[in-house]
């Protein structure tokens, strides 16, 4: 039997949440200057979210609470899709490889409600 996680730390869905912000950091480090205020900031912001609401779910006492927070989660890696077409679109990146990250985060996330919900 898997023992149970300890700190959000211990999460693998955290684990790979911040795997996928030091990505984010740095595909973003090569963007425009022009965009420091804007998409740089934004995707960042979105991404940064992610393992930030898992880490603040993990304490809540109640499933409805851990849940919310999940869910903002999953909302701000939605919000990372779109800004990674985005920054493909406008030329600043090839961002193809994060989806992989992006996608898994989100499979993984999905599990972890699915696990709380029971």
């Amino acid at each position: 039997m898997a023992k149970s996680a300890q700190k959000f730390t211990d999460l693998i869905v955290w684990q790979k949440a911040h795997a996928f912000v030091l990505s984010i950091y740095r595909l973003s480090s090569s963007f425009p200057k022009t965009e420091i205020y804007g998409l740089t900031s934004q995707l960042r912001r979105a991404a940064v979210s992610v393992p930030a609401n898992i880490a603040e779910g993990f304490k809540k006492r109640s499933s409805a609470e851990k849940v919310r927070y999940m869910n903002i989660a999953q909302g701000s890696l939605e919000e990372c899709r779109y800004y990674l077409i985005l920054s493909k679109d406008l030329g600043y990146a090839d961002t193809d490889r994060l989806y992989g990250q992006l996608d898994e985060s989100g499979k993984l996330l999905a599990g972890y409600v699915n696990a709380i919900k029971k």
